[in-house]
């Protein structure tokens, strides 16, 4: 009977490193940054530990400027960009240094992955070669119309899933009530 309850407890400092970072991960402020230009409308969306504070748009330069701020001296952010916004070959600038995001991209979207150190106030500038590339099924906002352009540009299911999923918090659960479990019935067995 010892040997449950040392082998309970064992899991629970197994178990809960296993799924401790997958919980910070899941953690995050969501932006949704709602881009008006040439009569389109386009949402890029922001995912991170640090805060946007504003954010600039120049279509002339095709260049999308993000001003942040973060009380954390590692940074970790995701970003979407629909391809119809911003494409090609790009071009990223965090505090006016080159910076070299993972970058993957879709028919639809580009999702880059943000790293870098550095609290207090930050600005990344990101330019792209190609603006308002592939709309020819998007309508263009009209003032006295009442057709939305559709603001969904995430990817078909299972191409790049950013939505974090549950299930690991659900096993957590699940287990920790297990390990009481036995652990209340280990120590009630050895009582008699």
């Amino acid at each position: 009977m010892k040997i449950l309850i040392i082998l309970s407890i064992v899991l629970i400092f197994t178990i809960t490193p296993v799924y401790g970072q997958l919980l910070s991960d899941a953690t995050g402020l969501i932006n949704r940054i709602d881009i008006q230009t040439s009569g389109y409308d386009f949402e890029v969306v922001l995912t991170s530990n640090f805060d946007l504070v504003d954010y600039k748009f120049d279509k002339n330069s095709k260049q999308l400027t993000l001003y942040l701020d973060s009380g954390l001296e590692n940074n970790l952010g995701e970003l979407v960009i629909p391809s119809t916004l911003l494409n090609g070959d790009f071009t990223f600038y965090l505090n006016e240094q080159e910076f070299f995001p993972k970058i993957q991209s879709s028919e639809r979207i580009h999702f880059i992955t943000l790293e870098f150190t550095g609290s207090g106030s930050n600005v990344l500038s990101i330019s792209g070669t190609e603006y308002l590339i592939g709309l020819d099924e998007i309508t263009p906002n009209q003032n006295n119309s009442s057709e939305k352009i559709d603001g969904n540009f995430l990817p078909p299911e299972g191409e790049f899933d950013t939505t974090p999923s549950n299930d690991y918090l659900i096993w957590l659960m699940v287990g920790g009530i297990i390990v009481v479990i036995v652990v209340f019935v280990g120590v009630k067995f050895l009582k008699k």
